[in-house]
């Protein structure tokens, strides 16, 4: 048996209409291949499908029944197409968002919040790990992009593993210092005035960023006393606050108000703490292109 979907929209016209030259002039075609095919579409099903006298013209029982059959099939597959259309422009999906913390004080809320308004039907997910740990999932296909910070990974690396990776935020690093420490009262210091302070640090075996803000305090000509290593921001801060020494953090760490902290620029060089977004090359999602249409805008520099 071999009936297509053409068959069964000239099907249904003829039916709506209750007449092959109404139908023929709905389709916007002549009434002799309408007439084809629907005796083709008859003699597929074995059956008659139009009771034909001289005077009326009506569907049989089985006509009846395949009108309601294809009309729910007709609308099914509209609907499946207009599904495929969107999937392919990004507008109907998933998408599985790696962060660290530190992100979430920065532009990645408002980002979020524009993809939401603008394709409502993706689902999304944040996932907070760490860079190392985001990379590893973005080579297992676990999530479908990452947002981490400097240092910038090696170009062969990221080929090797199909991945890439863009500039997406500029930021600098400044220091946050308890609100009671001398340093408090200037507008900006240099980075080699916390030389001698105890330095606070996020974890060094687990992400690039604070042994890369080491080597930043290294070559302006210090090697920071390192007090204590923490896994969370908040942490830090936290410890800040209580007096326990100092570190270096993004700006948009102070758009938040953290108690006992306050937070200054660094004048001369100060290191940066630029947000990369991480992707795979070999997987076309229509979704993942979707979001980075929405970054690529205000992120390309």
């Amino acid at each position: 048996m071999s009936i297509d979907l053409k068959q069964l929209k000239y099907f249904l016209a003829v039916a709506e209409e209750k007449s092959f030259s109404r139908a023929a002039e709905r389709l916007h075609i002549s009434q002799p291949p309408l007439s084809q095919q629907i005796m083709k579409l008859e003699a597929e099903l074995g059956v008659k499908l139009f009771a034909r006298t001289t005077r009326s013209f009506e569907l049989t029982v089985a006509g009846r029944a395949l009108m309601n059959e294809a009309a729910e099939l007709l609308a099914k597959m509209r609907m499946t197409i207009d599904t495929v259309r969107q999937i392919d422009r990004g507008e109907v999906g998933r998408l599985r968002v790696g962060i660290v913390g530190s992100a979430m004080w920065g532009p990645i809320p408002s980002l979020l919040e524009q993809f939401q308004s603008q394709y409502p039907r993706v689902t999304w997910t944040l996932h907070e790990f760490g860079p190392t740990v985001q990379y590893d999932a973005l080579r297992a296909r676990q999530i479908d992009v990452g947002f981490w910070r400097e240092p910038k990974l090696d170009e062969n690396d990221l080929k090797n593993d199909n991945l890439r990776q863009e500039l997406c935020f500029r930021e600098n690093v400044c220091v946050a210092v308890n609100e009671h420490h001398p340093l408090a009262k200037r507008e900006a210091i240099e980075l080699t005035d916390i030389a001698d302070e105890p330095m606070l640090t996020l974890a060094l075996d687990k992400s690039a960023f604070p042994r890369y803000l080491i080597g930043c305090c290294v070559n302006a000509g210090f090697q920071p006393a390192i007090f204590q290593e923490a896994s969370e921001p908040q942490t830090l801060l936290a410890m800040v606050g209580a007096g326990l020494g100092v570190t270096l953090m993004p700006e948009t760490t102070s758009r938040i108000g953290w108690p006992g902290v306050v937070f200054l620029p660094i004048r001369t060089n100060p290191p940066s703490a630029n947000l990369y977004i991480t992707y795979a090359t070999t997987d076309d999602a229509p979704v993942v292109r979707a979001f980075l249409n929405i970054l690529r805008p205000p992120a390309r520099e």
